[in-house]
């Protein structure tokens, strides 16, 4: 069985205070102002079978893009341990390393052979044109959504084409090297700079919009994850039990595979059209696995 990563174990009691702020300053908009929009409000929308969808995408969405998947099966990312590039304390013990980690994968972002598959395509259309409220949470820290069309969209572990600052907390659009020498634009210190992407250890981005997101939602749909890094694997289970259909999209089982209601296999390219056309359609998704 594989190890199982859990960033911020203990939300309470063991989170520094700073991955908290980090998680806050994400929330564009007041959470109490988001709860009274109509996308919670269940009885809306009774013509449509899901007036609210709530899409989680794992790195198996990106894969067909040419974006190698997060862990191989020898439990590196690309050729290197979690522990030497994406934890806090890679970063204290070894900067160097993880900026040319961080670089080298930004520099083939945004290469001209990383583009959006037909799934990104069809999830953006779903949010353009679907008349009920569409929501994206993905565990990826490309810029394939944007890309596809998807406008509200929740990136829960970072982005790579942001960085900030440890000094003085603020943040930057990237699109080039960063140096461990570097000086901030804002405070002016050097040695601070680090890519905007939640660590192991770390608390993933805007978790209290997110369980609202879970807790109101009509349709939930995991798309290429593997149910090994909480807490995204958990959110199925927050989606079942507030009464969502709930539906996994991947290549094989996922290690959460028996918390959902239906199961289809196969690319997300071939996939993930198809299961939108049938949302968009008001088909009822049913419970047979495909």
């Amino acid at each position: 069985m594989q190890d199982k990563y859990i960033p911020a174990v203990d939300f309470v009691d063991k989170l520094e205070l700073r991955f908290a702020s980090l998680a806050g300053l994400y929330c564009c908009r007041p959470l109490d102002a988001l709860i009274n929009q109509s996308f919670f409000r269940r009885g809306i929308g009774n013509h449509m079978k899901y007036p609210s969808v709530v899409i989680l995408t794992g790195a198996g969405i990106s894969a067909e893009s040419g974006i190698q998947t997060f862990r191989g099966s020898d439990g590196l990312w690309e050729n290197h341990r979690i522990e030497d590039v994406a934890t806090p304390e890679a970063f204290i013990r070894n900067p160097a390393l993880v900026q040319r980690f961080y670089n080298e994968r930004r520099r083939q972002l945004l290469s001209n052979k990383i583009a959006p598959n037909p799934a990104h395509a069809a999830i953006g259309k779903l949010e353009r044109e679907y008349s009920g409220k569409v929501w994206v949470v993905t565990q990826n820290i490309d810029n394939l959504h944007e890309r596809g069309g998807t406008r509200n969209l929740i990136h829960m572990h970072g982005e790579m084409l942001k960085m900030f600052c440890e000094h003085c907390w603020e943040r930057f659009d990237i699109a080039g090297d960063i140096s461990s020498g570097d000086q901030c634009t804002a405070c002016g210190r050097a040695g601070g700079l680090r890519p905007d992407i939640v660590w192991f250890g770390e608390m993933p981005h805007q978790m209290e919009f997110i369980s609202e997101l879970l807790e109101h939602c009509d349709l939930f749909v995991a798309i290429g994850t593997s149910g090994n890094v909480y807490p995204a694997a958990g959110f199925v289970q927050r989606a079942g039990r507030a009464g969502a259909t709930t539906v996994e999209l991947n290549l094989e089982p996922s290690q959460v595979e028996n918390d959902f209601i239906t199961h289809r296999y196969g690319p997300a390219s071939k996939l993930v059209p198809v299961l939108i056309d049938d949302i968009m359609s008001g088909e009822v998704i049913s419970g047979a696995n495909l």
